[in-house]
């Protein structure tokens, strides 16, 4: 199980830098003009979990394996991208499959940059992209909705959704997205939109790309997005593409310095990561040994057989038993046979339900 974000924003709003800075990848052609990014752009990036270099200093194990996430880049959308306009909306279909969105906003003043209008709005800038991925998401249903009609004539079980289908319709061309659809939550509908993968219908993180002056506090920008995100229940990221990418060829200690002088904690690939995991509802176990320390993702609310079946599917179906410790008695008693001596591992049945961290063991026979 892996998290995967796209990335949408409009032309020159930083998206393709906070790709490089993101990815550590310079394979998002990042250029003063739009539709610079023709192609969708994909990459795998570790996770960054301290906690795992910890496990690795007391395991000394071969290799440490990173939970992962996909991030995708797609072109720049415009207004009237779903009749044709841009580029963007030709490369909509790549981000169906992700778990979240994360919407590039530009929060930050430059006449060297070019921008759709004479200045960064960014409640117009997050209204013309909403407009833009509910169209996308409209058009997607009207193809649907003319195909199921076809087939109603011989399979009459498809006139309930074809009736809320249209509801669906009328929603849309209100100009609200699917996560605001009023039968959201009834199971007719959840069954709809896994097959539909709205876009609209995605967690949307925020990122408000800011100049290094918007770092240390919020501009006007920023606040205005602050009050967007905070109206719909969407985390915010504040980051400055330039300087994120400026960082990817800093050593781990110069990273940490870097922020800590500019007064962050996280960068910003670490806070949209992060803020992903919680809204997503997911959270990460460890297995520890000579051969690798590894951490995995899973849902939160997980029973053990479920998170053993992320390793193999053998291993949950053949589920015998966990063994686990906690994270932190692991770090406090310096190994896993310390902390077993300590009582502190405990023999787990398929009812336990996992808990962030846990250091685990899974038997298992089939």
């Amino acid at each position: 199980m892996a998290l995967s974000i796209g990335i949408v924003g409009l032309p020159n709003v930083g998206k393709s830098t906070t790709f490089n800075a993101l990815t550590k990848a310079q394979n998002a052609e990042a250029a003063n003009y739009p539709f610079c990014t023709i192609e969708p752009n994909k990459a795998i990036v570790p996770v960054p979990d301290k906690r795992l270099f910890k496990l690795a200093e007391i395991v000394k194990p071969k290799r440490i394996q990173h939970a992962v996430v996909e991030f995708v880049d797609i072109a720049g959308l415009v207004k009237g991208a779903s009749k044709g306009e841009g580029l963007g909306n030709k490369f909509l279909g790549n981000i169906r499959q992700t778990s979240a969105i994360v919407h590039v906003v530009r929060c930050f003043d430059n006449d060297n940059i070019v921008h759709i209008a004479a200045t960064p709005d960014p409640a117009r800038d997050v209204e013309i992209i909403d407009t833009e991925l509910i169209f996308a998401d409209l058009e997607q249903l009207e193809r649907k909705i003319e195909r199921m009609e076809k087939l109603s004539r011989m399979d009459k079980k498809l006139l309930p959704v074809i009736d809320m289908a249209g509801r669906l319709r009328t929603h849309f061309e209100s100009g609200l997205p699917a996560s605001l659809f009023p039968e959201r939550d009834s199971d007719l509908f959840r069954e709809f939109a896994q097959e539909m993968c709205f876009i609209t219908g995605k967690t949307v993180i925020f990122a408000a790309n800011v100049d290094e002056a918007g770092l240390v506090s919020d501009n006007d920008y920023v606040r205005s997005l602050r009050e967007i995100a905070a109206s719909r229940g969407c985390e915010m990221v504040k980051l400055c593409a330039k300087l994120e990418e400026d960082m990817v060829d800093m050593s781990d200690d110069e990273k940490a310095e870097f922020l800590e002088s500019m007064g962050i904690e996280e960068s910003g690939l670490e806070q949209i990561i992060h803020k992903g995991f919680d809204a997503l509802g997911l959270m990460t176990y460890f297995t520890a040994g000579v051969q690798e320390v590894r951490a995995w993702t899973i849902g939160k609310g997980w029973t053990a057989p479920q998170a053993a079946g992320v390793i193999h599917s053998d291993f949950e179906r053949g589920f015998i038993r966990a063994e686990v410790i906690p994270y932190n008695d692991y770090i406090k008693y310096n190994g896993e046979a310390p902390a077993k001596a300590a009582g502190k591992m405990s023999a787990k049945g398929k009812a336990y339900v996992m808990e962030n961290g846990d250091v685990v063991n899974f038997l298992f026979n089939v």
